[in-house]
């Protein structure tokens, strides 16, 4: 848990160090240049303005990627997002009282291991940068003492955090019982039967019969809400025609997209890198001798054969190595060692695939299209000014099909409607949700086109007159008579079932049945409807189980029940999911109530005006 938060901490500063650009520009230089220098302290540990402004600004950023909008204070304050900075604030601050009263710390060496591994302290050549390390801490106000306190600081959170979560393990009767449940093995045996295994053949419903079915299933025969829709619409097709293309055009867009057209021979390759050639060497020693496999080097060091792919490159991509590997002709060949980016390494080429040329000629239509479909969403888009002009001028919708390109139609329309215009999900959307009161107005369809609708009338769901769906009814009646006859047969069954044993009772009746073996909740089976599976599992050992539904009967004799099987590699992996969630969400609960403990202990004090001070500096 402390490699995590610690890993946590790292990036979180990586990411404040890019993001901040300073915060003096909200005007935080300013109040800290004042007498009041923190929000608040738990125990002897301030909680500083800047440090709560940086992770205030830092959680406000990382709402705003997921929401895709500006974040305000005044939204940060209404859901809450200040006061959970605080919280983490409060925590992180009790969490350094204590350690420093204990005296937990790190050397320096811990401290500069640290600092060199924050990407934001890079250089061009991916090491450690001492002015990029300076230049990154000015921009957020910071002096590397002041840091590298916090990153001492943080490190010795860590240790108590870890301390304090280290040990906790799931309880031995909560795994017992989920894996009771979840690993529990059930045994039972299915016997299918049907129509054709009836004493007697059901006969076609009767009038009556049907008739009633009708009525009890009446809502299956209803047809839904239809609503009568005028609209206008465009789309690119309908302007395709009208849009020039010239060849030059045309040749421009093949040329930028040369790379598409234009392939270069290419290899399937694999590499693996090693630290010296000395070890390279080695390796490819082992390797020509038959002592070793290139998928075993891969496995040795550490790594798969995912790490060790680079898909298909050309030769130009491999650089030093490109002629070595592309003078291969052999699929599964390894050669090297070999100079790459990363270091020496061996190269193992899968696949040799050839190059690939479209003339022109042959991708002119399809390159002419795309430009003519551009250019007709741009003369849509041109034009929608003015159609909106029109409806705002209180022009119909059939004086707008008059007076411009778009086009009138009518519709009507239910939920299942998925024909011309309705098969655009923006039309069914705004279908659905017009009324009589609305004006029309134009909306886009995701090719670029436009529309607007105008509603007419609403008919209300109205079942259909039984003369129109008689086939359908006599079916479905006939259905629930075959299964009622199921159900009767089945009851009688049930009994014999248990009677006679599963063997005696399918062979006296010529009935192939499946036999299941140590089914758990985790299988699924497509033969067992869901619902009667867990019936089944939670059933007595030699009692029947029914279930009879689309003319099918299913009886199940339940078996023995044995233990959860621990060498099984599904009961393992399932131990393992159990051990690490419970684990971690223990773990988890202790380290609240132990950072709630301290807060308690050390006492918290916090500086509204401060708090309000900071706020203020933010938009």
């Amino acid at each position: 848990m402390a490699k995590k938060n610690s890993a946590q901490s790292i990036l979180a500063w990586g990411m404040m160090i890019l993001l901040i650009a300073g915060l003096g520009g909200f005007g935080i230089d300013s109040f800290l240049g004042s007498r009041v220098t923190s929000i608040g302290s738990v125990g002897d540990r301030q909680i500083s303005t800047q440090a709560y402004a940086r992770a205030l600004q830092s959680e406000m950023r990382a709402v705003e990627q997921q929401i895709g909008q500006p974040v305000t204070i005044a939204f940060a304050q209404q859901v809450g997002i200040d006061q959970q900075v605080r919280a983490q604030l409060i925590t992180q601050a009790a969490l350094e009282n204590e350690a420093a009263r204990i005296g937990i710390s790190v050397g320096d060496e811990n401290v500069q291991r640290t600092v060199v591994g924050i990407r934001a302290f890079q250089g061009p050549t991916g090491n450690f940068d001492m002015d990029a390390y300076r230049f990154a801490l000015q921009n957020v106000g910071q002096s590397p003492a002041e840091f590298e306190e916090e990153v001492r600081r943080d490190a010795a959170r860590g240790i108590l955090q870890a301390a304090t979560a280290a040990g906790v393990e799931t309880p031995d009767n909560l795994r017992s019982a989920l894996l009771g449940f979840y690993a529990m093995r059930h045994n039972f045996t299915l016997f299918t039967l049907t129509e054709s295994n009836l004493p007697a053949p059901v006969a076609d419903p009767d009038e009556p019969a049907i008739i009633a079915y009708y009525a009890a299933n009446i809502a299956d025969f209803t047809a839904p809400e239809t609503r009568s829709i005028t609209y206008a619409w465009l789309t690119p097709e309908m302007v395709l025609d009208t849009v020039e293309v010239d060849e030059d055009s045309i040749r421009a867009l093949y040329e930028q997209r040369i790379d598409e057209f234009v392939q270069p021979e290419r290899r399937l390759v694999e590499r693996l890198v090693f630290g010296s050639d000395d070890e390279a060497q080695a390796a490819k020693a082992r390797l020509d001798s038959g002592e070793m496999t290139f998928d075993a080097l891969v496995e040795e060091r550490g790594l798969s054969l995912e790490d060790a792919d680079m898909g298909d490159v050309s030769e130009a991509q491999l650089g030093a190595a490109g002629a070595a590997v592309f003078g291969l002709v052999d699929a599964g060949t390894v050669v090297g060692p070999l100079p790459s980016n990363l270091g020496p390494a061996l190269f193992r080429m899968n696949a040799i695939l050839n190059a690939q040329e479209t003339p022109y000629e042959d991708a002119r239509d399809e390159l002419r299209a795309e430009l003519a479909g551009d250019g007709a969403r741009r003369a849509i888009q041109d034009q929608q000014e003015g159609f909106d002009d029109l409806l705002a001028g209180g022009a119909t919708l059939e004086q707008l099909a008059e007076e411009t390109p778009m086009q009138l139609g009518t519709i009507d329309w239910n939920r299942d409607s998925n024909e011309g215009i309705a098969a655009y999900s923006e039309f069914g959307t705004a279908a659905a949700a017009v009324s009589a009161d609305d004006f029309p107005e134009l909306a886009g369809l995701s090719d670029g086109g436009l529309f607007a609708i105008r509603l007419d009338s609403v008919t209300p769901p109205t079942p259909r007159p039984i003369e129109d769906v008689r086939e359908a009814v006599a079916a479905g009646a006939r259905v629930a008579a075959v299964d009622a006859a199921l159900q009767s047969m089945g009851q009688t069954l049930s009994a014999d079932l248990v009677a006679e044993g599963p063997e005696t009772f399918g062979e006296t009746r010529d009935l192939s049945p499946e036999v299941f073996e140590n089914i758990t909740r985790l299988d699924r089976l497509t033969q067992v409807p869901a619902t009667m599976l867990e019936t089944i599992m939670t059933s007595d050992t030699n009692t029947p189980v029914m279930s009879v539904a689309e003319g099918r009967l299913l009886l199940v004799y339940v078996g023995e029940t044995e233990a959860p099987d621990s060498a099984d590699e599904q009961t393992e992996q399932l131990t393992g999911a159990i051990n690490e969630q419970i684990g971690q969400a223990l773990a988890q609960d202790v380290f609240t109530y132990f950072a709630r403990a301290l807060q308690a202990e050390a006492g918290i004090t916090l500086n509204q005006p401060a708090i309000d001070a900071v706020h203020a500096t933010f938009p």
